[in-house]
């Protein structure tokens, strides 16, 4: 592809990255939260434009987005109704019955996206082998039409028992129903999730059909914006595992689009570390309404099967609901440029993780805004440019800033605006640096000796002091970081990932029976990999989630990517001791092995990157100066302000210096030296141990 575009909306800010054969253009719009495609409609014009580029030479636009995952935090999607196995209607509300926090007596778990009236039982049952043992109660289905209709019901998710072993009575359901409402959207546990567990598998379902007729129409809305203006490209979505689909695919399973902005904030990282040659890496996104924090390992963002979203006790396991879909693993705050400072009960600072968003936006927008944010006290610390922000698009209103934060922190605590500024920041640093700590500590690693990247509006702003916190002595700020996600999109190839359950013993595997799974997998990931990649050949990578019989959780072993043989086995049983011992010191001999389910991932080639711009070597210009206060200390001074445009290869700025550029700010504070290089990396390295 020759003329590409990304496309990432924010809770904030929508970003944009075009890239052609040999350069590379960014650019932020305000995103438009009651018509989303609005501003990327009018971004695409403007960057467009910028390139002297008409929209019929585009070849790809790549699209990710927060709608689906802002619509189930706000509970703000379809009215769903689910229909399951008779008896088992409480799935959804039961769950696992295990507690975030054993001793919390007051806990609060989280609710259902599907209320209990609307939790409808059918009467059917399938033994775990597939077998029928009480067939569908057909007539019982079409007697439930009436009640969906009088519910005016928007979408229904179907989850039977073991609807993952055998998908005919979930599909005959669906049958049924679009007999009678040929518009419903209905998903199938047996197509969204087709796992065990069927808790993780019903939850999955319904956040499948929650937020489906929200993407459908959104998504119908954005190709028809796009045609309308002439771009005549194929449209692909980012997908939450670090892949990219076809629009008919993500309208099908919009629950795979959860973590679509995020996880091309990882791949970003992970395309900047292979770059810059750091096998050990911090990915660190601050954007407008929420923060990101991945471990990158080898070049290789960590991966999960399953997370959680809307989680109601911060950065507790088990507090939010579970979705079982490949994933880039990471942990998100509600920390971001928006997030919302205020005074709690008990007199202390508190930071979101509610957001000012876009609309109004944070107060010195000039927007409507009358909340203090993380951005408002940014700017008054003297961290932001009122005239620059967003490229000089966006006029910050310094009185307005003031004006919120007095009444709302400062008369509150009985300090002045400066003092409730310099809080409002550390608090937000601080809750960043716990949640990497937290997310390093469940990964089973340490943030010893790891680079941070940093990128998003806002996360070259806060690097350094965030670094500081969690003991990180590198912050590496790569070209582009204010749209790094958007760029990230450009680095996904078109990939898709299917799991199957199938309980196999180790001892006793059944090697046909698996290779007719595969090849099943193979066909289905295939077809949607051919809808965004047409023509291109595809790497396969096969896995199997294995575990000691008897164990409660399983790791992934990587499987030869052909059909198996029988002597295959004492291979696989050699890797899954290895993968073990690599996890838990040592195997455990004598023990047979079992294996719950396979993963099959399809992945096209990634298009490469446009060559680096050399600097020229020019003279920057004499920096300015302006007065800042710092969040360590406390303490105005002067710091320099150097424009990024102007840094030559292997010059050193020593702090205090903020970088400015269009899209973001890099902050050098005391004790930090920053460093150009000829690839355009800004890297930060801490000199002296004088800052606490």
């Amino acid at each position: 592809m020759s003329v590409r575009l990304a496309v990432d909306i924010g809770g904030t800010f929508t970003d944009f990255a075009l890239e052609t054969q040999t350069r590379r253009l960014t650019a932020k719009v305000l995103t438009t939260p009651a018509e989303p495609e609005r501003a990327v409609l009018e971004g695409a014009v403007r960057i467009l434009a910028e390139a002297r580029l008409e929209p019929s030479a585009l070849d790809l636009v790549v699209h990710g987005t927060t709608l689906a995952t802002n619509a189930i935090i706000e509970r703000k999607g379809a009215k769903v109704a689910f229909l399951t196995t008779e008896g088992f209607r409480d799935v959804l509300a039961m769950g696992t019955e295990s507690r975030y926090d054993q001793y919390d007596l007051q806990i609060n778990l989280p609710e259902p996206l599907v209320p209990r009236r609307l939790r409808l039982s059918v009467r059917e049952r399938l033994d775990r082998a597939g077998r029928v043992l009480v067939p569908l109660d057909e007539e019982g289905v079409r007697a439930l039409i009436p009640l969906l209709r009088s519910e005016a019901v928007e979408a229904v998710a179907v989850g039977f028992l073991h609807g993952f072993v055998d998908p005919r009575h979930e599909q005959r359901v669906r049958e049924i129903l679009h007999e009678a409402c040929p518009d419903l959207p209905v998903s199938l546990s047996s197509e969204v999730s087709p796992e065990m567990r069927e808790y993780e598998r019903f939850s999955t379902t319904v956040a499948n059909a929650y937020v489906q007729p929200l993407m459908d129409r959104y998504l119908g809305r954005l190709e028809e914006g796009l045609r309308a203006i002439g771009v005549s490209a194929p449209l692909l979505m980012m997908l939450s595992s670090g892949g990219l689909c076809s629009v008919e695919t993500a309208r099908r399973f919009p629950v795979r689009l959860v973590e679509s902005g995020p996880a091309g904030g990882a791949l970003f990282a992970a395309a900047t570390a292979r770059e810059a040659g750091l096998t050990r890496v911090l990915s660190y996104d601050m954007g407008g309404t929420t923060a990101k924090v991945c471990l990158v390992e080898d070049f290789r963002p960590h991966t999960a099967r399953a997370f959680e979203v809307a989680r109601v006790g911060r950065f507790k396991k088990g507090s939010g609901l579970p979705l079982r879909i490949p994933v880039v693993e990471m942990v998100e705050i509600g920390a971001g440029g928006g997030s919302i400072a205020r005074v709690d009960s008990l007199g202390r600072i508190a930071v979101g993780p509610d957001s000012a968003g876009a609309d109004p936006g944070p107060a010195c927008y000039g927007r409507g805004g009358d909340r203090p944010t993380v951005t408002d006290a940014n700017l008054l610390l003297g961290r932001y440019d009122p005239d620059r922000f967003a490229g000089g698009r966006l006029a910050l209103h310094l009185d307005r800033a003031e004006a919120a934060m007095a009444r709302d922190v400062a008369i509150r605590q009985g300090s002045d605006v400066a003092t409730a500024a310099v809080g409002v920041v550390e608090i937000v640093d601080e809750a960043m640096a716990n949640a990497a700590r937290v997310h390093a500590i469940e990964a089973g690693t340490t943030l010893e000796g790891r680079t941070l990247i940093a990128f998003g509006g806002g996360g070259p702003v806060h690097a350094a002091r965030v670094a500081e916190k969690i003991g990180i002595d590198e912050v590496l700020v790569p070209p582009g970081a204010g749209v790094g996600s958007a760029i990230g999109f450009l680095r996904a190839p078109v990939a898709y990932e299917v799991v199957r359950s199938l309980y196999q013993r180790l001892a006793s595997l059944d090697v046909a029976r698996i290779n007719a799974l595969f090849a099943d997998m193979r066909a289905e990931a295939e077809a949607i990999v051919a809808q965004g990649a047409p023509g291109l050949a595809a790497e396969e990578q096969r896995l199997a989630y294995m575990r000691y019989v008897g164990q409660g959780h399983e790791i992934a072993v990587v499987l030869p990517a052909r059909p198996l043989a029988s002597d295959d086995l004492a291979t696989i049983r050699t890797a899954y001791d290895r993968a073990y011992a690599n996890t838990y010191d040592r195997p455990v001999p004598g023990t047979d092995v079992e294996i719950l389910a396979f993963a099959l991932r399809l992945a096209a080639p990634a298009e490469a990157p446009p060559p680096a711009a050399l600097t020229d070597g020019a003279s920057a210009a004499d920096p300015a100066t302006r007065l800042v206060r710092d969040t360590a200390s406390a303490a105005v001074a002067p710091w320099s302000v150097v424009d990024r445009s102007t840094l030559r290869a292997d010059m050193a700025i020593d702090g205090p210096a903020i970088i400015a550029e269009d899209e973001t700010s890099t902050l050098v504070p005391p004790g930090w030296r920053a460093r150009a290089d000829a690839r355009g990396f800004i890297r930060l390295t801490r000199v002296r141990d004088a800052r606490t």
